[in-house]
């Protein structure tokens, strides 16, 4: 089994609305098409870490034919590493290999993606599968198992990066022609250019 982690806990300061929660052309939030891109991706566990507005982002998703599991990380302002042990914590039992991960601000990737990765991953058994694009690498990361507890022990200010930096290798890379698993909305100008001109590429 190879669950999902959606990292939806941080403040959003720069654009200012919770991100998780923000709509998008065609329907649906930020976090209920990246929910729903797992699933058509064939993933059938997606677990959706909150933090900050988390009964306003709970409520607002979407329940017709999206399902997810939400987990609230009360201490979501010691980082973004806390959200993520709050997740594999949730994700970890017998039977699961791996787990996928993704930001709530990278909404817009596609189901092929997503197979792609894990696919490179059935195939190689790499530690760390991600999607590059020349010199980039996207969303969503894929985590063996193996290396669960080393980000556990992560220290707070180097969070979960130093971990994938030291695992990741030309075997777990993906080439991918997917501009969404490498856009990254951060701010309301990259909202409006980027989220609200997005047609539903979920296939």
């Amino acid at each position: 089994m190879i669950p999902a982690i959606v990292l939806a806990a941080g403040k959003s300061t720069r654009i200012g609305r919770t991100k998780a929660s923000l709509p998008l052309e065609g329907g649906g939030t930020f976090l209920s098409r990246i929910v729903r891109t797992f699933q058509l991706a064939g993933v059938d566990d997606v677990v959706v870490v909150v933090g900050h507005d988390a009964q306003n982002v709970v409520d607002v998703f979407p329940r017709a034919g999206v399902i997810a599991r939400f987990v609230e990380n009360e201490g979501y302002e010691s980082g973004q590493l806390s959200s993520l042990v709050k997740g594999l914590n949730a994700v970890d039992r017998p039977g699961v290999v791996a787990a996928l991960i993704t930001l709530v601000d990278v909404p817009l990737v596609t189901p092929a993606t997503i197979r792609a990765v894990v696919n490179r991953y059935r195939q190689t058994r790499a530690p760390v599968v991600r999607p590059v694009r020349g010199r980039e690498h996207g969303h969503p990361v894929l985590i063996d198992r193996a290396l669960f507890d080393e980000i556990r022990r992560a220290s707070p200010e180097e969070g979960a990066k130093v971990v994938v930096r030291a695992h990741a290798s030309t075997a777990g890379d993906v080439q991918v022609d997917d501009d969404g698993a490498f856009i990254d909305i951060d701010t309301i100008a990259d909202y409006e250019r980027l989220v609200h001109q997005a047609p539903d590429r979920s296939r």
